[in-house]
């Protein structure tokens, strides 16, 4: 069996299979990165079903990282991949001259959904594009240039996303960004109303998840829409990680009740078998941006007969297996169990917290990370490091794990801990 999975591959054994992953990575991916994985003992995905991916070997892994949450519905969810496999069936790509049925019944589905009166939606293929767009939207709908976003925030890596990410390390090689960018502190909106004086938008993510699970306090959201009443800036909330159940709600926004003027999203909006991302709008804020000029925005590929497809069927599993209450009540146990493991090992752990099943574990130091995450690799369990904040191993299941299965991870989040714990003296 595991000759055979090589052989899909075009390569006689797991072993060459796994040579000739490395020295393409080497030589036309990404040098660096390819050593570093190589270093940190990662295998070559095969397959993937579920919450469980399997090695070039054949070793089951139970995924914990979820594709940084794009894996709401964990791997190839049979009605997701029964709706796209139907529509390619028929045609892929839309032909943009005519009507897209498919494209009309997801945006209508997502307005259905979203909070409050979003309404109105443009469909893309990422959420760094979503944010692009969304921009864009609050400079032509407000007639402002400045755009605020947040400290730790990671919204994306393209120009506009990025200059509101506030992450030096990635700004800093590509100075100068967008003008007219800054950013607040997170949490707090002490500086918010001097910021959003003259601002088209503030950018802000429900939790953040690149910059280390940060969860602000209950009414961080409402402060912030009443702020922006105020100042005339648009609130956009980055719901791409935390919306579509993650962080046990529908969306993140309405744990505060509080209803954005844009929302973008993207990751699990697929259900983890397409690429997409969208950004929705109130119907006023939309017509003041393109409402002269319908071809103002648009994407080749965005809204997509397969991305659409997908989507929608990924949105009615959403509601039909209620995976944002399962997400509520499996990350309330999997927060309860990494708690535990903190106060066990406190030389290693300095804290966890999350929402939903968006949970950080922050350890006391960076290296500790080294040991942790291939211990727990080696155990069968994937984890990953927050991007923005790697004292932050980041733990991001699909919404459709189990009791047991959370059980697993903590045990080899444990055993990770404790390996680090033992090689103290060694850092």
């Amino acid at each position: 069996m595991i000759e055979e999975r090589a052989e899909l591959y075009g390569a006689p054994t797991p072993q060459a299979l796994a040579d000739e992953t490395y020295e393409n990575y080497k030589e036309f991916v990404n040098p660096p990165l390819a050593r570093v994985m190589k270093l940190a003992g990662s295998p070559v995905e095969v397959r993937a079903q579920g919450c469980t991916i399997w090695d070039h070997t054949g070793k089951a892994y139970l995924d914990f990282a979820g594709g940084y949450g794009v894996f709401t519905l964990g791997y190839a969810h049979p009605r997701v991949v029964a709706a796209v496999s139907a529509q390619l069936e028929r045609f892929a790509l839309s032909g943009k001259t005519m009507f897209n049925v498919l494209l009309g019944r997801a945006a209508r589905r997502l307005a259905e959904l979203a909070p409050g009166d979003l309404q109105i939606s443009f469909w893309c293929n990422s959420g760094t594009e979503a944010i692009e767009g969304a921009i864009k939207l609050a400079r032509a709908a407000t007639g402002r240039a400045k755009v605020v976003g947040t400290h730790g925030a990671f919204h994306g890596k393209t120009f506009g996303a990025l200059s509101v990410s506030g992450r030096e390390n990635f700004q800093a090689p590509f100075r100068p960004l967008l003008a007219d960018s800054s950013c607040v502190p997170y949490g707090t909106t002490d500086a918010l109303d001097d910021a959003l004086r003259d601002a088209a938008a503030f950018v802000v993510e429900p939790v953040q998840g690149e910059g280390g699970v940060h969860v602000p306090a209950d009414g961080y959201l409402r402060d912030v829409r009443a702020i922006c009443d105020r100042t005339g800036a648009l609130f956009i909330a980055d719901e791409i990680q935390t919306g579509l159940g993650r962080c046990g709600y529908r969306f993140a926004c309405n744990r505060d009740d509080a209803v954005p003027d844009v929302m973008t999203l993207a990751k699990g909006l697929s259900g983890g078998v397409v690429p997409v991302g969208a950004f929705i709008a109130r119907p006023g804020v939309w017509k003041r941006a393109f409402g002269r000029d319908p071809l103002l925005h648009t994407s080749t590929f965005g809204g997509n007969e397969l991305a659409c497809a997908a989507a929608l069927a990924a949105l009615d599993v959403l509601e039909d297996e209620g995976l944002a209450q399962r997400a509520r009540a499996r990350g309330e146990q999997l927060l309860r169990g990494a708690r535990a493991v903190a106060a066990e090992y406190p030389a290693v752990v300095r804290d966890a917290r999350g929402l939903g099943l968006l949970v950080g574990v922050e350890l006391t130091n960076e290296g500790y990370g080294g040991s942790i995450i291939p211990e727990m690799l080696k155990r069968g369990v994937t984890a990953a490091w927050a991007l923005g904040a790697q004292r932050v191993i980041r733990l991001e299941p699909p919404l459709i794990v189990t009791e047991s299965e959370v059980e697993r991870a903590l045990e080899a989040l444990r055993a990770g801990v404790a390996a680090a714990h033992a090689k103290l003296g060694d850092l």
